[in-house]
């Protein structure tokens, strides 16, 4: 995005909490936030934000069909540029895509929030 348009981020998580707490710490970052809480959701939401958003912070375990680590395969192939920050309470399924970020659960919210400031550059 250019100009003075605050960064898009996208937060997919099926826990309200969580999903809010992460929209809560990214709007800290000064980044706009749009939450949602399936892949397929998302899927949806980056068909039309999909080239204005700057990064993408999903769980593994999601409402839905598909997962989180799935999505951010998808997300790897249709928009490379953007940050992808996995995170989850177990270890990850299956391999991630490479500059994917895995976050442990339970983070802290400074290193999400550091996470976050690394996709604006």
């Amino acid at each position: 995005m250019t100009g003075s348009k605050r960064p898009l981020a996208l937060v997919v998580e099926d826990d309200r909490d969580q999903r809010e707490l992460l929209g809560a710490l990214f709007e800290e970052s000064d980044m706009k936030v749009i939450a949602c809480e399936s892949a397929e959701a998302a899927l949806l939401l980056l068909d039309r934000y999909g080239p204005d958003m700057s990064l993408l912070f999903t769980d593994v375990r999601l409402a839905g069909v598909m997962d989180g680590a799935e999505l951010a395969h998808l997300v790897h192939e249709r928009f490379p540029g953007m940050t992808v920050i996995v995170t989850s309470g177990l270890p990850c399924p299956y391999p991630l895509p490479t500059d994917t970020k895995f976050m442990r659960k339970p983070w802290l919210a400074l290193d999400v929030l550091r996470a976050a400031e690394k996709s604006l550059h």
